[in-house]
């Protein structure tokens, strides 16, 4: 399963995340829910911390900052590559 920060979908209705984009990621998270291959997409695996291995998945100019627990994706921030680095970090 897929699960959204609330700031994902707050920027969603906001405006300030268009729709497509949004859409764009959320059709790749899907295919990984139902594949568990990350070999699929430009996915790179991140800094680890102690808990959790982070990745990143690009789409274009935009990126996803995401992490992986049992069969479950968390999805941390979709910005642009500029702005995603800032809010992870």
């Amino acid at each position: 399963m897929v699960f959204y920060e609330d700031t994902i979908k707050k920027a969603v209705k906001k405006g300030s995340l268009l729709k497509e984009i949004f859409q764009r990621f959320n059709n790749v998270f899907i295919s990984l829910d139902i594949t568990n291959d990350l070999g699929l997409f430009n996915i790179r695996k991140l800094k680890s911390s102690e808990k959790r291995t982070y990745y990143r998945l690009r789409k274009g100019n935009y990126r996803a900052i995401f992490y992986r627990e049992e069969d479950n994706y968390y999805v941390f921030s979709i910005a642009k590559r500029e702005e995603v680095y800032k809010q992870w970090e």
